[in-house]
């Protein structure tokens, strides 16, 4: 039985939400990610995607020049113990209808992110989602 340790994403990006739209995807490209952490100062602001910086962004036309992250996030996060199992994590997205949960420890410091591709690949190497998660896009 899989842990949400055991298939997490340990490294975690974070930006301020000042953060304009193409840096941030500049960052995401680099790092080949999909997600990253935003806070304000100190504090966890919320959680940005690339599909967040597609449809709240690029559909309404905003400049990513000058848009902040911080104004496009979604701000509700959700968090998992990382003890939790990936068939927990799995049951949270279903509810949720969400595809990333912040993964946290005993003490809810953040320490990872675990998504729908993650659990896949690791409960089921031979879905097609599995296929498409592993994939790195070409350039």
């Amino acid at each position: 039985m899989y842990r949400v340790s055991d298939v997490m994403t340990k490294q975690v990006v974070y930006l301020p939400a000042e953060t304009t739209l193409d840096e941030a995807a500049r960052v995401m490209k680099e790092a080949d990610i999909g997600d990253v952490v935003v806070t304000d100062g100190a504090t966890l602001a919320g959680m940005l995607t690339d599909r967040d910086i597609v449809v709240r962004a690029v559909a309404e036309r905003s400049d990513p020049g000058t848009t902040t992250i911080g104004s496009i996030i979604t701000r509700e996060v959700v968090m998992i113990e990382q003890h939790c199992t990936a068939a927990e994590a799995a049951s949270l997205m279903r509810e949720r209808n969400i595809r990333r949960v912040l993964v946290c420890d005993s003490d809810r410091k953040l320490v990872g992110i675990v998504s729908l591709g993650d659990l896949a690949m690791q409960l089921d190497p031979t879905s097609a989602l599995a296929d498409i998660s592993e994939a790195s896009p070409s350039t």
